[in-house]
């Protein structure tokens, strides 16, 4: 069922007007991206071929291209997100959802499935930009295997807190502010936290507060490195933002 409930939202998505705004907005600034950052490697070539060991085109123009692509997933996130649930309570049809011979963990692993795969569309649409690259020059695939999966789990703990911002709310700009408002609080929060707790020595509220920080952890990702403690981190917060968005339709249900 779980699969089935992803093919309905996924299908919801495609039939959505917003949706398709936000992936037109997202791959034109990101097109125009990728094509300012060849433009300015063409013009620093010279300079590169003095160096000893100069940087490739997939650190310099690969590289950055998936972090804007993490940026604008801050954005576009909270406003696919944001109808997931709070549309159904808004409409009523919340209701009948919850009467249906579903656990809670099966309709919302579904809606999270279907959001998820839509995103790492636009993922997969970034990472084939790259490869046009290849009629040119040579691409770090190590390197791009491991922003592709970077972007791809950052897209999913997006996607974890905006379906939770989704269900506490009965208003889908209500739940789009939330969700934008928790991501940018992790930004600014998580990482300043995590940081200062590991530099005063106390290495295991560190780690915690690194889960909260899934920009932190994209970092190793963008460098090349599957670090598995960033792997684990953003896998935690993804489970930690599905049971609080379980128990609390949980709690609805009981209420009736």
């Amino acid at each position: 069922m779980i699969f089935t409930i992803a093919a309905k939202e996924l299908k919801s998505l495609f039939f959505s007007p917003l949706a398709w705004v936000v992936l037109t907005c997202t791959q034109l600034i990101l097109a125009f991206f990728f094509l300012k950052r060849i433009d300015d490697f063409m013009q620093i070539q010279a300079q590169l071929i003095q160096m000893s060991s100069p940087p490739g085109i997939t650190e310099l123009v690969a590289a950055p291209l998936f972090a804007t692509t993490a940026v604008l997933l801050l954005f576009a996130v909270p406003l696919l997100a944001m109808r997931l649930i709070a549309e159904e309570r808004r409409n009523q049809t919340m209701v009948m959802l919850l009467s249906a011979p579903l656990s809670m963990t099966e309709i919302v692993l579904g809606k999270f499935v279907g959001l998820v795969l839509f995103l790492w569309m636009i993922v997969l649409l970034t990472a084939l930009m790259p490869f046009t690259l290849l009629l040119g020059g040579q691409l770090d695939f190590g390197l791009l295997a491991s922003l592709t999966m970077g972007v791809a789990l950052l897209a999913a703990c997006f996607a974890a807190v905006g379906i939770y911002a989704s269900c506490v709310t009965a208003q889908p700009l209500v739940a789009a502010m939330i969700a934008f408002g928790a991501l940018l609080g992790m930004l600014l929060a998580g990482d300043a936290a995590s940081d200062g707790l590991r530099s005063g020595g106390w290495a295991v509220p560190a780690a915690l507060a690194q889960v909260f920080a899934p920009l932190k952890n994209f970092e190793s990702f963008a460098k090349g490195s599957l670090d598995s403690a960033s792997i684990a981190c953003m896998l935690l917060l993804i489970v930690v933002f599905l049971v609080l968005t379980i128990r609390r339709l949980d709690a609805v249900r009981l209420r009736g």
